[in-house]
């Protein structure tokens, strides 16, 4: 019981630590195009078209190998 309760109250610790707001002045570093996820949209879409119309298939970009053991 004493781990139990050490435990969640280390996990308590290390939720309210890792809360933190972004500033005003911090939202426009975070808002470039470069701290996206896809910084590039646009190419993505056409790298994405261009492999659908190659494979004939849709989506699994993001994993490799096609299931047939020739990764």
């Amino acid at each position: 019981m004493k781990y139990y309760t050490l435990l969640m109250l280390l996990m308590f610790a290390f939720l309210q630590t890792a809360c933190s707001g972004v500033e005003p002045w911090q939202r426009g570093h975070l808002a470039e195009q470069k701290m996206q996820l896809e910084p590039y949209p646009v190419d993505a879409f056409l790298d994405e078209h261009i492999y659908f119309s190659k494979e004939a298939s849709r989506g699994g970009s993001g994993v490799g190998g096609g299931g047939c053991g020739c990764n």
